[in-house]
């Protein structure tokens, strides 16, 4: 590749991230940052009516939690600057104009009220060769009645004039050769009303403009790719056009159709990078990042719906990604969203963590817990001996809260069933035996536990439960001796007096 590779994300600002979005996000990046290339963010804000007072900075912010930073956008800065659309209004008309004098576009002045009226008296309606002819523009107006019409101020948009039965065809870098014939595509409008571009005529103004070499984006384009290839022709020619790839789409978890939020509602699944709140409605979306995930995890996890290096290798890196990244093994088939593979991604990415890594996030999880770190050097030990017990983030909350204050609530319901007089004198005389050690280490702990059972003649099993529910509250945590080590003599000894009391 002679020409240095540049890639683009261009989102709307309408609302939250999908995942989809984000995987074309990622991929546009690998691929960049494989081939030593830049990857920029361009804002496409031309549709102002959708435009979502947040959305913007929500996706730079979606970026930066993955790491996937830009090297061009409104944020960032560029040469190519303005990265916003609306910043770059006056550009796309002239273009649109060109398009009218070289006959490949026109101007249609047919109003809302009579477009509305042709699509209920003709089914499936398209304003395509088939039916310019019967409406308002400049094909079938003199050009004095076409003038006196721009000279009026009469609202009007242009739209691209398709050729008739003819056959166009890209080499798509996942599906190799596609073909359309343009009688089946319409004339799309190419400048609206307000001046604005529509997204087909600016994503290739903008392209041509910032000297993007290849274009990934959603198959859900595809069917617009021969309105984008006809304007390349037409403005800049092919041999300037990029290299297009048109990733498979991400499946709900049957398989049928595409993922959308209303499957994360109804399945109770994120299906945004982070979460987002609608300004407009204050409807809360849930996301990857709030729910508990890595942001390793959740790009591991995006990198391989629809993707693999080949082998059998599952966790990789960024750097990895990056290193063993091909768009020519991107599958063509839709991708099945799994949560609970996702879910594995995490656990492996907290497992293989370093605890000293993790330490200031579970700080923060904690800390929105309502849970008091007060000895970081304990946090580190805590975060060792749980970590692999943690599938999401906020699973730390649980599982090491009790380390630092004593648990609120004690599961009496489970131990009350099986309570006797034994079992009361059993950890009386534990707490007698415990007070009395010098050496306060988890052996030493487990040791006097099972001697004192032997003692009693029963086995030390019946009197782990409620012991691990006096220290933690519930059933769970790791090994019951570890954590009466870390929270120490006093606290442990309390924990079971206090649960006593309640039995």
């Amino acid at each position: 590749m002679s020409k240095k590779v540049r890639l683009r994300f261009a989102p709307s600002p309408t609302g939250g991230l999908h995942i989809g979005g984000m995987r074309t996000v990622l991929f546009n990046y690998l691929f960049a940052k494989h081939n030593k290339g830049d990857f920029i963010v361009r804002i496409e804000d031309t549709d102002q009516n959708r435009f979502v007072e947040g959305a913007e900075a929500y996706i730079f912010e979606c970026l930066k939690w993955c790491g996937l930073e830009p090297d061009e956008s409104v944020v960032h800065g560029g040469k190519y600057e303005p990265y916003r659309q609306s910043e770059r209004k006056e550009m796309y008309k002239q273009y649109a104009e060109q398009l009218i004098v070289d006959g490949k576009a026109y101007y249609a002045f047919d109003t809302t009220e009579e477009l509305e009226e042709k699509r209920k008296t003709v089914p499936n309606f398209q304003y395509s060769h088939a039916s310019r002819s019967e409406m308002k523009n400049s094909l079938t107006l003199s050009d004095d009645e076409t003038k006196k019409l721009l000279n009026s101020d009469a609202s009007y948009v242009i739209r691209i004039k398709m050729p008739e039965n003819e056959t166009i065809s890209i080499n798509d870098m996942i599906r190799g050769e596609v073909s359309f014939n343009t009688s089946q595509v319409d004339d799309k409008v190419l400048l609206k009303a307000d001046g604005m571009p529509t997204y087909h005529l600016a994503v290739v103004v903008d392209d041509y403009s910032m000297q993007i070499t290849h274009a990934f984006r959603g198959e859900e384009w595809l069917p617009s790719s021969p309105v984008h290839i006809l304007l390349w022709q037409y403005l800049f020619g092919l041999e300037n056009m990029p290299q297009w790839a048109h990733l498979p789409l991400i499946l709900k978890p049957d398989g049928k159709g595409k993922l959308s939020k209303r499957d994360g509602d109804r399945l109770g699944f994120p299906v945004f990078a982070m979460n987002w709140t609608d300004p407009k409605t204050n409807e809360l979306t849930h996301g990857f990042r709030e729910r508990g995930f890595l942001p390793e995890a959740f790009i591991n996890f995006l990198a391989l719906l629809g993707w693999n290096d080949g082998t059998e290798q599952e966790i990789f890196s960024l750097d990895e990604l990056i290193s063993t990244f091909s768009i020519e093994r991107v599958h063509k088939a839709g991708a099945k969203f799994d949560y609970e593979k996702a879910k594995w991604f995490n656990h492996e990415w907290i497992k293989k963590s370093l605890a000293s890594w993790l330490q200031p996030l579970v700080k923060e999880v904690l800390h929105k817990a309502t849970v008091f770190v007060y000895d970081e050097d304990l946090l580190i030990k805590v975060i060792e001996m749980v970590k692999d017990r943690c599938v999401l983030f906020t699973d730390f909350v649980q599982q090491s809260s009790f380390f630092f204050a004593a648990p609120k609530e004690i599961d009496i319901s489970s131990v009350k069933p099986k309570w006797n007089e034994r079992k009361q004198q059993f950890f009386s005389e534990l707490m007698r035996d415990y007070s009395l050690l010098e050496t306060w280490k988890h052996d030493e702990l487990e040791k006097t536990f099972t001697e004192l059972a032997a003692a009693t003649r029963m086995k030390p099993g019946e009197f782990l439960l409620p012991f691990r529910i006096m220290l933690v509250g519930g059933k769970f945590g790791p090994h019951v001796f570890n954590i009466a080590e870390l929270i120490g003599k006093k606290e442990t000894i309390n924990r079971i007096k206090h649960t006593l009391q309640l039995l």
